[in-house]
């Protein structure tokens, strides 16, 4: 995502980011994305427990970002080049428990630096993962 020209993703953080204070200019943030942006820990009622704050977790979950046959897709995306293992694992339980896909991100790294790139991976039954690979192989958006 850009704000206000500036290039934002893993390894390249927004400019007004203050590492573990959050923004240092709020209350003049952006409509899109800052005001919009609905992170899954924020989000009322939640189902994330404590653990899985993105600073702690090393990942930002938004819940419902897609549907596919008529159930939300949840997407996770690292804090970093990719989702640690804990986290995963409970994303991935999370899925199965409530019948939600979900789709999850890797950075991709190049030359010892973050691109902008993100490969995805799919996680939900063997017809949504088979959707999820016939839109990456047209080269389609996912939502």
């Amino acid at each position: 995502m850009d704000i206000r020209g500036h290039p934002v993703y893993p390894g390249h953080a927004c400019p007004h980011c203050v590492s573990g204070k959050g923004c240092n200019d709020y209350a003049n943030r952006p409509r899109d994305p800052c005001v919009n942006f609905k992170c899954g820990w924020v989000a009322a009622n939640s189902p994330l427990p404590e653990w899985m704050k993105p600073d702690k977790a090393k990942v930002i979950v938004i819940f419902g970002k897609a549907r596919w046959n008529g159930l939300p897709v949840d997407v996770a995306v690292p804090v970093g080049r990719r989702i640690p293992g804990r986290a995963l694992s409970w994303l991935k339980a999370f899925a199965e428990r409530n019948g939600r896909p979900l789709l999850f991100s890797e950075q991709v790294k190049e030359n010892g630096a973050y691109t902008r790139e993100q490969l995805f991976l799919a996680h939900g039954p063997a017809a949504f993962r088979q959707h999820i690979a016939q839109l990456k192989a047209e080269g389609r958006p996912f939502w």
